[in-house]
Parts: structure tokens; C-alpha cells; sequence
């Protein structure tokens, strides 16, 4: 059974996120210990939880320690399952931290997996948004030869959540090796601007969108979406990308109490110059959700590179978790920011 210490360096969800992955996916069997531990309040929350659970129902796996503020857990795999899979968020947790655990596995089944979560938030703090699974994520996987098709039925934002997303996984025979290096021109500007029904008269919308839309034209013409929608708690929020000749690059901002629409815009705005400024095709945000698929690629003995916006504390965490479980390693150049994986 392998042993991996969640208050390791980053120290937070995203080691039990990639650990059942991986761990469903080799079949190797599980110990997570401190889970959380550095964290204000220790353990499991309801998104990690329902993440483990998930996991766990994909894979008919064998589960000790799934519980609240559980500082401990253990992980037995069987084989992942194709069909229907139907989660329940029943607060607010993050539908797209929960999807994280269940992306990689079910691509590992011998057919088709449906997913479907009902409750949780689309859009939260310190959380992957919905939006840029589907718009930035999807896309770059698709390289490594992964093919999913994700909808937002329902939006959700804090504090009920109330979301509905399904998710559609194909299988893939073997992950691709990849090799991006460069941004490559600019092919287009995009965004959805989101917001409750009952922020319209406000302009909510509207507002995060043109305020984006002056920070970020500089580049070129700019396509933001404005959308209204019917949601179990007021929110709103705002997702952009740049989708260039061989990458995209996403940012976000999220809308609260006492913060100006056209500061959200602008939030979303600077974060999305600042990471097409730095010149790498991977995003900060990016670097860490990808490096599984990219230890996955390399373990056919052909080696993958990427360069990346920052080193992150979540991308060193992800790499020693990955390295835990597949005969791959990393090569990590600090001054060029150049990510390099191949089979150890």
C-alpha cells in the first residue's frame, strides 16, 4: 500500500484528488495520512468527501476513513466501471473539484462513463469554475488524446449551491505525449460573464464584462458572453481564455457581497493579461491539473514537456504524488519554467 503524507509541501484536497486517481487507475492500493492537517479546520470537507465516495463508486474500490474531518484514509481499488455515475453535493462544495477525482479514471474504463452531479457551486473560492474545465481544461487535454463533452444544466454559487452538471468520459486507449513550449499566435479572445436572474436589473452581467473587455483589448477583439441564470443562491462570476494557435489559457474572478461588478471584470482581466504576458502556453492554474495526464503519456517511454506561467507550490505537490504511483520522472527548470516527464 502506498503511503503519501497529505500535509506535503501544497498540503491541501488536491493529493486525495490525484492520489484515488492514480490509484484507480494502477490498481495500487492507498494510504493517505495528515490529511489536511495545515489547514484551519483539518480533514475532509463535504467536496472531499463526495470526491472519495465517487472515486470510490467508479472503481468498486475498498474505503476506510471516509468520513468528516477524517484525518486518515485508505484506498482499495477493484476495476473502474463503466455506465452512470450520480453524485450529491448537498452544500456548496466545488462540482469541479469533485470532477477532478473522476476525470482521469473514467477515461480508464473499457467503455463510456456518465456523470451527473446534482448540488454544489459552479463557480467558488480557491476552486476550479466549471467554465474553465470545459473551455480551457478539455481543450488541452484533447491533445493528450482526451475526449469528454461537459454541460451545465444548473449554475451554483455559495451558499447553497444547488448546481447540476453532467459529464460525458470516452475511454482512451493511451495518452499522448505532448510538447508545449510556445503560445503561438492569438486566434481568438473569449468569456462568459455569469450572473443570478435577480442581479439583471443591476447589470451584473454586463458590467463584469465590459470592465474585462477594457483590460483585455489590447490583444484584440474580445467575445464575452453575458448569461442570467436561474440559481439557488445570488452569485455571479466571470471566466476568460485565450485561445491561441497551440494552447488556451484561462482566468477567473468571482462576484461577492460589497465588490463592484467592474472590479470582478477587471480582477479576471489583469490575472488573464498577466498569464498570456508571461509567454508560456500553460497557465498557473493549468500546470498542476495536468501533470497526471502528462505522467500518464510518459510512461510509453516517449517524453513530454511543457512551460508554465509560474511554479506552484499545487504543481511540485502533483509531481511528487504522480511520481509516487507511475514509473515516470520529472525535470523541473526553475529559470525557464520548463516542466520536462519521462519514464524513470
Amino acid at each position: 500500500m502506498i503511503q503519501i503524507d497529505g500535509s506535503y509541501l501544497e498540503g491541501g484536497g488536491q493529493i486525495i484528488r490525484t492520489a484515488l486517481s492514480l490509484s484507480a487507475i494502477t490498481g495500487k492500493a492507498c494510504k493517505i495520512i495528515n490529511i489536511r492537517k495545515g489547514r484551519a479546520v483539518a480533514g475532509l470537507k463535504v467536496q472531499h468527501l463526495e470526491a472519495v465516495k465517487a472515486a470510490a463508486s467508479l472503481c468498486d474500490a475498498d474505503v476506510k476513513g471516509a468520513a468528516l474531518k477524517s484525518l486518515k484514509l485508505e484506498f482499495t481499488p477493484r476495476t473502474i466501471k463503466p455506465g452512470s455515475l450520480s453524485i450529491n453535493i448537498p452544500t456548496a462544495g466545488s462540482v469541479g473539484l469533485v470532477l477532478q477525482a473522476l476525470m482521469m479514471p473514467a477515461a480508464h474504463a473499457k467503455s463510456e462513463v456518465d456523470i451527473k452531479i446534482n448540488g454544489g457551486a459552479t463557480t467558488g473560492k480557491w476552486a476550479v469554475p466549471i467554465n474553465y474545465i470545459k473551455y480551457v481544461l478539455l481543450p488541452i487535454l484533447k491533445k493528450f488524446g482526451y475526449e469528454a463533452e461537459l454541460n451545465i444544466i444548473k449554475y451554483g454559487y455559495y451558499p447553497k449551491g444547488g448546481a447540476s452538471v453532467e459529464m460525458k468520459v470516452l475511454p482512451v486507449e493511451k495518452f499522448r505525449p505532448v510538447c508545449l513550449i510556445k503560445q503561438g499566435e492569438i486566434k481568438s479572445l473569449n468569456g462568459i460573464s455569469h450572473a443570478s436572474l435577480q442581479l439583471r436589473d443591476a447589470r451584473v452581467a454586463e458590467r463584469q464584462a465590459q470592465s474585462a473587455t477594457n483590460i483585455i483589448k489590447q490583444l484584440g477583439a474580445v467575445n464575452i458572453k453575458t448569461d442570467y441564470v436561474n440559481t439557488d443562491s445570488i452569485g455571479s462570476g466571470i471566466d476568460l481564455w485565450i485561445e491561441t494557435k497551440n494552447s488556451v489559457i484561462g482566468a477567473n474572478a468571482l462576484g461577492e457581497i460589497k465588490k463592484r461588478s467592474e472590479d470582478v471584470g477587471k480582477e479576471a482581466g489583469k490575472k488573464l493579461l498577466k498569464e498570456y504576458k508571461s509567454g508560456a502556453p500553460i497557465d498557473s492554474h493549468m500546470a498542476d491539473q495536468i501533470i497526471p495526464y502528462i505522467g500518464l503519456a510518459s510512461i510509453n517511454k516517449k517524453e513530454s514537456q511543457i512551460r508554465v506561467s509560474k511554479i506552484t507550490k499545487h504543481m511540485e505537490t502533483n509531481i511528487w504524488v504522480t511520481e509516487k504511483f507511475l514509473p515516470v520522472k520529472f525535470e523541473i527548470n526553475k529559470k525557464e519554467k520548463i516542466i520536462k516527464c519521462k519514464k524513470n
